[in-house]
């Protein structure tokens, strides 16, 4: 058995200027700073991805450009269209599909899906749910299709601000 470990990050604080549509809305200055400070911490902490699954949304891959700047290794990075509007139940089937040579999996998304999915995996968490840029970290010995309620328990935490 692995040990595997799943970061749920909820995209950073984002603008939301008129006439833009809801998926092309940016990241404000702080959601820049914010991005970066946890992809400080991620890094400094060694939750260094091998797969990033992220939502194609711009605040999302904003996101995680402002991560990678921290990251000293590029892992392999998936846009993939169902994360933007997903349940958690959806995240979940996801990540039960990540091949079992990936040990570590960033997930850049949205509330409700992305704070849902890390109570779902460990209900010792924030039921109020990731703030922007907010990080849960879960780890778990075994499979990714073995990954289901109550499997992955909550090792660390980021907040980017109060």
């Amino acid at each position: 058995m692995t040990t595997k470990t799943l970061v749920l990050l909820r995209h950073a604080k984002a603008d939301n200027p008129p006439a833009v549509a809801d998926i092309d809305r940016p990241l404000t200055a702080r959601g820049h700073a914010d991005a970066a400070a946890a992809g400080a911490w991620l890094s400094h902490r060694g939750f260094v991805p091998d797969l990033v699954v992220c939502s194609p949304s711009r605040r999302t891959r904003e996101t995680w450009h402002g991560i990678a700047l921290a990251m000293t290794t590029a892992p392999d990075v998936r846009y993939d269209e169902e994360v933007y509007a997903a349940s958690a139940r959806d995240l979940l089937d996801l990540v039960c599909g990540v091949d079992d040579s990936t040990d570590t999996v960033l997930m850049v998304g949205h509330n409700p899906g992305i704070s849902d999915l890390s109570v779902l995996l460990d209900d010792t968490g924030d039921a109020e749910g990731l703030r922007t840029a907010g990080a849960a970290v879960h780890r778990f010995d075994g499979h990714w299709v073995e990954c289901t309620n109550g499997s992955a328990n909550l090792v660390a935490s980021h907040t980017a601000r109060a």
